[in-house]
């Protein structure tokens, strides 16, 4: 009997930790194709952010390079950010990154 309820119970608890692993869960961003790519979207300009700010600390950018780079990933992060806001009617311009 014993055997039977530890089964139960590590069944049970296999099913809840593997929900997210086969799509469960209300995360938007799976349901929602347009929202997933600006989420990719905007992780990757963050990913660039950080790489621009790491090249100017390690003197592969001059401090002129890397305002210029900046500003520009920064203006692209905020339109990724409207969108997102905008919710899904929103529109965006799609720009290669």
């Amino acid at each position: 009997m014993e055997l039977a309820i530890a089964l139960v119970v590590l069944l049970l608890a296999a099913w809840f930790v593997s929900v997210p692993l086969r799509g469960g869960g209300n995360d938007s961003a799976v349901e929602d194709p347009r929202l997933a790519d600006l989420e990719a979207r905007k992780q990757a300009v963050y990913r660039q952010i950080r790489d621009a700010e790491l090249d100017r600390t390690q003197g592969k950018l001059s401090e002129a390079d890397w305002r210029r780079v900046d500003a520009e990933l920064r203006r692209e992060a905020i339109e990724i950010l409207r969108a997102i806001d905008a919710g899904p009617g929103g529109d965006i311009t799609k720009r290669a990154l």
